[in-house]
């Protein structure tokens, strides 16, 4: 996992906000910080974190609105995967249940063990790492089946030339002796010019979606981990410190 990952944090209260971004920064995180909602919103605007770390009960903005409004504001679309560790002094059973339900990554009942929340940090993104993984890994298979797709229509396509320009062949032989029809000659010459043609657009057509394809796979490999250390990351995940 990347130590350099940016988490913004989210609280009201001074101390929390230099605590965590001593702490944090110590540990090789790039940390951000928010006082309240609304400027967390500007915020996740403006570094795109990996993580948000956000308090509840904050003046302007609580928490769940800031939420809300991340997971739910066509506004902030590009940023509603981002993952959110809620905190809060209710332990509340109904609230962690809302929370969730909003789309919070996973909730810490303050007083907090700082050892319990960076491992909640690190389970987080491990799983967020994971989960983009597996989309990576879908995309591949939605290009392949684009291709072979195409591939099969153009094949199609080619072919159909290819008949034409045959049945074309066909039809301008004559028999020994036979006085050419220059007429015929002519039409035939035009089917076969165009039949050519047409093959060539689609082999090109062809050429250039196999070179598509070719650029979309190298992106996704530059994402890409190998499927064993996918299942190993995933089975750390379920044995999470």
């Amino acid at each position: 996992m990347d130590a350099r990952k940016k988490i913004l944090i989210v609280d009201d209260e001074q101390i929390n906000l230099e605590f965590f971004d001593v702490m944090l920064s110590k540990l090789g995180f790039h940390v951000e910080k928010a006082e309240n909602g609304l400027e967390a919103l500007e915020k996740v605007r403006k570094c795109t974190p990996d993580l948000i770390i956000l308090d509840n009960i904050m003046p302007k903005m609580s928490g769940w609105e800031v939420t809300k409004t991340l997971k739910n504001t066509p506004d902030y679309q590009a940023y509603k995967e981002i993952p959110i560790i809620m905190f809060s002094a209710m332990d509340d059973v109904k609230d962690k249940v809302e929370g969730f339900e909003l789309g919070v990554d996973d909730y810490i009942t303050k007083p907090y063990n700082f050892s319990e929340v960076l491992a909640r940090i690190r389970a987080v993104l491990r799983n967020r790492e994971l989960f983009s993984q597996i989309a990576t890994r879908e995309r591949q298979l939605v290009l392949s089946e684009e291709l072979n797709r195409e591939l099969k229509r153009l094949l199609e396509a080619c072919a159909a030339s290819v008949k034409g320009i045959e049945t074309a062949a066909q039809q301008i032989q004559f028999a020994e002796g036979q006085v050419p029809d220059s007429d015929k000659i002519k039409k035939m010459l035009e089917v076969i010019r165009s039949s050519s043609d047409s093959l060539k657009h689609q082999l090109a057509e062809l050429d250039a979606k196999i070179a598509q394809v070719e650029k979309e796979k190298e992106k996704i490999k530059q994402h890409e981990i190998e499927l064993k250390t996918l299942q190993h990351q995933f089975r750390k995940s379920l044995h999470q410190e």
